[in-house]
């Protein structure tokens, strides 16, 4: 082998980061890689450092449900699952759909942290974790200055910063930290003559489980990836090792990872039915149909997501383009033939087959694929496929990059420390959202404070609703004449707005409580002057335990329910005291799903137990 070619072999050094020792190399030379990786995503996230919080598409949304999961944690409520603030103050499940790793990471930063600064702590948290995570990827095959360049590419990647900064997807940012750790350890093959028990559960089998399950808690369409990810590296592998010990691996990981997040992901695939969530692909901008590379669209309405669409064609075909080229530069150099260990060429196929594919996810010619696999409709856009290029396209730059003789190493360093600014810059320039004065942190805090409330997400509104008809401002309970009236009229704004004047509500009476000051709960005590129907400021969902001075609408009673136009809950009174209560229930699929998850974890510590014994290579 040459010497500095990258290729890792054990225990050599190559890089100029020698001439560093005897600190880092004698001292502490495992620090070096990852502190550097570490020093990139700090440069990445300057430009907010200086200039602030980026409002991407996403931002607001975001911000409102971690102030939502931070107030419930005040309250006792360490799983929340209604957002009281959505809909001006009727609420919405989002925290029984949206998946919580990202929504409860946000609290908890803006408990620790000043608001503005918790969603720039997340952001550096996540490229240091993308940066890491390929970084240890690399590390299967490279040596440690190619793995750790592999990492600073991963951050300053086209589709890493347009996800942080143009869209503030902080769930799906999270690919870049799940993806690269599903590929590390679906390709592991530590024992390649062993039986195929000790090969399959050479230890890999525990972290990949906790990988996948990363992806799911991170974000819905994240998990589909990587479930297909995993599908697919396992299936390939399987033919290429001529051996089941890859999908025996994945199979059990996938069970095992499932089970053990079932207490999220259970409930949010059950309780669909509950919601309208066609809504997150069936509409125009969302459906997969309107989002192939550099597609365009008549309809004035997506000409703005036609603008974004574009952003991401040439992100993508300009990824997978480096990808491609550098494999070519890597195959001529001999990158791909080195043999760390028995199938270490297997492991650059794989890898290499990952560009190639996404390529042909990104056109219509895929459209049988879309049409064809359970929830592909949910990723909506086909370029979230560019998620799994991120970290092979990181690595086979890098591997392409890095020359074999040491005087040229710190040329390359250099040369690529000058594309990463230069990235930064462009990113500053067309990446960088500056907000609107009512997107600021600084406003949301003052509308949360205020309880005016935040708009909704069409996609959990109940089923034949409308979340347009809820107005802002209306009271917790109005009695009606009509279960039918519409509440609310449009201001000069056209902002639908409820107020006293309108004449739409008979009386009106305050809450006790309500579950924007007692989340999950709603308590009302009012006389009633004369009969009709109680219109309450709370979105239906049949999580709700609804009792009417002291009796339970259930059975035969739910009936008395009005299922009005707006989602709102509705349902008719007499004149006299009345009290009424609303509580959040645990559900028997919720009560069912948190035993599979704990009896899953159980499992999973078996395995860890097992794999600890297995991972041994075999002596016969």
């Amino acid at each position: 082998m040459k010497e500095g070619s990258g290729i890792r072999d054990q225990g050599s050094v190559s890089g100029p980061w020698p001439i560093l020792s005897p600190f880092f190399w004698r001292k502490g030379g495992r620090l070096a890689g990852p502190g550097i990786v570490l020093l990139a995503a700090l440069i990445a996230v300057a430009p907010q450092l200086v200039r602030g919080n980026s409002c991407g598409h996403d931002f607001d949304v975001h911000l409102v449900s971690w102030l939502d999961c931070a107030n419930a944690w005040k309250h006792g409520l360490p799983y929340p699952h209604w957002t009281p603030s959505a809909n001006y103050g009727a609420g919405e499940p989002r925290f029984v759909f949206y998946p919580p790793l990202t929504w409860m990471a946000g609290a908890a930063l803006g408990l620790l942290f000043p608001w503005g600064f918790a969603p720039i702590a997340l952001t550096f948290l996540i490229l240091a974790g993308t940066g890491l995570a390929t970084r240890a990827l690399a590390l299967e095959a490279c040596d440690d200055a190619v793995a750790t360049l592999a990492g600073c590419v991963s951050i300053f990647s086209g589709f890493t910063l347009f996800t942080a900064y143009e869209r503030s997807a902080f769930p799906e940012f999270m690919g870049g930290v799940c993806l690269p750790l599903v590929l590390k350890y679906a390709l592991h093959d530590r024992n390649p003559t062993a039986g195929w028990r000790r090969r399959a559960f050479d230890g890999s089998t525990v972290p990949l489980t906790l990988a996948l399950a990363c992806a799911w808690l991170s974000n819905a369409p994240l998990g589909v990836i990587a479930s297909y990810l995993l599908a697919a590296v396992a299936a390939l592998m399987a033919v290429l090792h001529k051996s089941w010990a890859p999908v025996a691996r994945a199979a059990v990981a996938a069970a095992l990872g499932m089970g053990a997040i079932a207490a999220y992901l259970l409930p949010a695939a059950l309780e669909r039915a509950w919601v309208d969530i066609r809504m997150a692909y069936s509409d125009p901008g969302y459906n997969f149909e309107n989002n192939w590379a550099f597609a365009r669209h008549a309809d004035p309405a997506l000409a703005l997501h036609d603008a974004v669409l574009r952003q991401a064609s040439i992100i993508g075909i300009t990824m997978i383009a480096v990808a491609l080229a550098a494999m070519a530069v890597c195959w001529r150099r001999g990158t791909l033939t080195a043999q760390r260990w028995n199938g270490s060429r297997r492991w650059w196929m794989v890898l290499a087959a990952i560009p190639a594919v996404v390529l042909v996810l990104l056109f219509p010619v895929s459209r049988p694929i879309w049409h064809l696999l359970p929830e592909w409709r949910f990723l909506q856009y086909p370029w979230r496929w560019l998620e799994a290029v991120e970290a092979p396209m990181a690595i086979f730059f890098a591997a392409a990059a890095w020359p074999a003789r040491r005087r040229w190493q710190w040329a390359v360093a250099g040369g690529c420390a000058a594309a990463f600014a230069a990235a930064m810059a462009y990113t500053n320039t067309a990446f960088f959202t500056v907000c609107n004065p009512e997107d600021t942190v600084a406003s949301t805090l003052a509308d949360y404070g205020s309880a005016t409330g935040f708009e909704g997400m069409f996609e959990y509104e109940p089923p034949d609703s409308n979340l347009e008809l809820i107005p802002m401002g209306l009271p917790a309970a109005c009695l009606v004449t009509n279960p039918e009236t519409k509440l609310g009229q449009l201001d000069d704004d056209d902002n639908l707005v409820w107020n006293t004047g309108q004449g739409s509500c008979v009386a009106t009476f305050g809450a006790v409580s309500d579950p924007r000051s007692d989340p999950e709960h709603m308590r009302i005590r009012a006389e009633i002057p004369r009969g009709g129907y109680l219109v309450l400021r709370l979105l239906r969902y049949p999580a709700w335990r609804l009792r009417v001075n002291g009796q339970t609408l259930a059975g035969d009673r739910a009936a008395a329910r009005i299922e009005r136009e707006d989602g709102l809950i509705a349902f008719p009174v007499q004149a006299g005291p009345l009290t009424v209560t609303a509580d959040w229930t645990t559900t028997p699929d919720v009560t069912a799903s948190r035993w599979i998850s704990v009896l899953s974890a159980l499992l999973l510590v078996m395995l860890f137990t097992a794999e600890r014994r297995w991972r041994q290579p075999s002596t016969t």
